[in-house]
């Protein structure tokens, strides 16, 4: 008897497709210092990749030199977002376009943020990198206002205000849409041959069989499942507002820049403790609090235990930590 093998290239696409559905956000550390660098700590700034898409949040003086030695390269991380602009959080900038300007690594380079961060953004790029000259490369500013500002096929970023010093401060919210995943089984069941049907039923389309049966994609796609969430914040002086934001959240991302004893301090600079994050964390029941925006005042091990004793899934982020964040579940991964 003769066996019908799906196409080799259908069974890839289809494989890659499940692969997508599992692998989700992946977050570099490349600076995790509080207002200026440190021996162990650059600047503030983040890589979040998924799939091909690559996103670098904040560029803080010295990004393009962690970026480096992190072994992520250039390519593609054309898509920035901003979450103030604050110097420590923004200066890198110039030596990143200038690099690309130099390299031609990329074509275009869309930089997001509030109006009045773009506005420093554009008197450091426009007025001191490039100074009347035309760059070889499409510079986008693009101003962004609270909601989806990326809308992908498998996932959306979102950026919701948060309170700091000055006006336009966002944080972002990365959000992998939800799935029915295909139950083989079922198909198998009802003698759904491999090939196009199968990739049609998975894309949520109706297909007729050759033998003339209409089988709809509730016959063969599961429960709906929630996608992973990853939260990142920058600056930010409080967290009731941002609570709706981090409910549930597989992974926060956030500053601690103080520890208690300094709250007053805290308060009047516009920034959290550790505490104070951890509260957080605690009332939106996140599955893991990363800490980052870490002082040169304090020792690592203060600010884990002061967090820790309000919510125990916590760790301090160093430059070059990497999160897989997937639904249910954050990992760190083994430095290579």
């Amino acid at each position: 008897m003769q066996v019908c093998k799906p196409a080799e290239g259908w069974y890839n696409s289809l494989k890659l497709r499940i692969e997508r559905d599992i692998r989700l956000f992946e977050i570099v550390f490349l600076g995790t210092s509080a207002s200026a660098p440190s021996v162990q700590r650059g600047l503030s700034a983040q890589v979040v990749k998924h799939d091909e898409h690559r996103f670098l949040i904040d560029c803080g003086e010295g990004t393009q030199r962690q970026i480096l030695r992190s072994g992520i390269g250039f390519k593609r991380l054309n898509r920035i977002l901003i979450t103030h602009g604050h110097l420590d959080h923004i200066l890198g900038l110039a030596g990143l376009l200038s690099t690309f300007m130099r390299w031609e690594a990329i074509e275009e380079i869309e930089i997001m943020g509030g109006h009045w961060a773009l506005e420093r953004i554009h008197d450091l790029l426009y007025g001191v990198v490039l100074r009347g000259a035309q760059a070889p490369i499409r510079v986008n500013l693009r101003e962004i206002s609270p909601g989806v500002i990326v809308d992908e096929d498998d996932f959306t970023v979102s950026a919701f205000p948060v309170k700091h010093r000055g006006p336009d401060c966002y944080g972002y919210l990365f959000e992998k849409k939800t799935r029915r995943p295909f139950l083989p089984e079922k198909a198998d069941a009802l003698g759904i041959p491999p090939g196009p049907w199968r990739r049609d039923l998975v894309a949520g389309q109706a297909v007729t069989l050759p033998d003339g049966r209409l089988i709809q994609p509730d016959d063969v796609l599961g429960e709906v499942l929630p996608g992973a969430r990853l939260v990142h914040v920058g600056d930010t002086g409080a967290i009731e507002n941002i609570l709706p934001y981090a409910r549930g959240a597989d992974a926060l991302v956030i500053e601690a820049t103080y520890l208690e004893e300094e709250r007053d301090m805290a308060r009047h600079f516009a920034h959290l403790t550790a505490a104070m994050a951890a509260e957080l964390a605690q009332q939106a029941e996140v599955g893991r609090l990363i800490l980052t925006h870490i002082s040169r005042r304090y020792h690592t091990r203060d600010v884990l235990a002061e967090a820790q004793a309000i919510f125990s899934n916590t760790i301090v982020a160093h430059d070059f930590d990497t999160f897989q964040v997937r639904r249910g579940e954050c990992r760190q991964m083994e430095h290579l």
